[in-house]
């Protein structure tokens, strides 16, 4: 708790800051994505652990959006709704990133970890929001999106010093993990409709 609110009171100087130099929630969110996109380039040269550095500084910037939004009382539905689509495309371009460069080495059978690993995030997301369109709400889950995000950047950072062995077993686990979680969160609306 103490930590968390050191970093909002960081989070909160610095939104305060972009809000004197005319920043809106929304540019920083298109910021964040375009910054996440250029990451999936980094991937995609195979400079995983660089990448895994860079998503880091990138996630501060996916934090700022929300409080900025917050402090200057523009949190709108669009930004709700721009914030948490940029989001999934931008996991779509890390993980195009990583499976273009492991495609392109012959490394093939990493394309289906990624897929599954891919698929699985973006059914964990589309359950939450499709059970809040039936208004109920999910939050919980064995891998939600900061999970998954953690998780890759241990998996690419780790690549600096262990090859790429550490990678494989996040994307293996992410494939499996991120998918069980689509399935208990349909258990959850599940139970929580009938």
């Amino acid at each position: 708790m103490f930590l968390r609110q050191k970093v909002q009171a960081y989070l909160d100087a610095i939104a305060r800051g972009l809000d004197k130099l005319g920043i809106t929630p929304n540019a920083l969110t298109l910021i964040g994505f375009f910054a996440m996109c250029g990451i999936g380039v980094v991937l995609a040269l195979g400079w995983f652990a660089l990448g895994g550095l860079l998503i880091i500084a990138s996630g501060i910037l996916d934090a700022l959006d929300g409080t900025l939004a917050r402090l200057t009382n523009r949190a709108t539905q669009f930004g709700a709704f721009l914030d948490s689509t940029t989001d999934r495309f931008a996991e779509g371009a890390l993980f195009f990133g990583i499976m273009f460069w492991y495609v392109q080495n012959g490394v093939t059978f990493v394309a289906y970890l990624v897929y599954f690993a891919l698929l699985g995030s973006l059914m964990v997301s589309y359950a939450r929001a499709r059970a809040e369109g039936l208004g109920v709400q999910i939050k919980e889950g064995l891998l939600t999106r900061f999970e998954r995000i953690a998780l890759l950047i241990i998996g690419l950072i780790l690549t600096a010093f262990f090859g790429d062995a550490p990678l494989w077993i996040v994307l293996a686990l992410l494939a499996i993990f991120a998918n069980a979680t689509a399935v208990q969160r349909m258990w959850l609306v599940y139970q929580a409709t009938k």
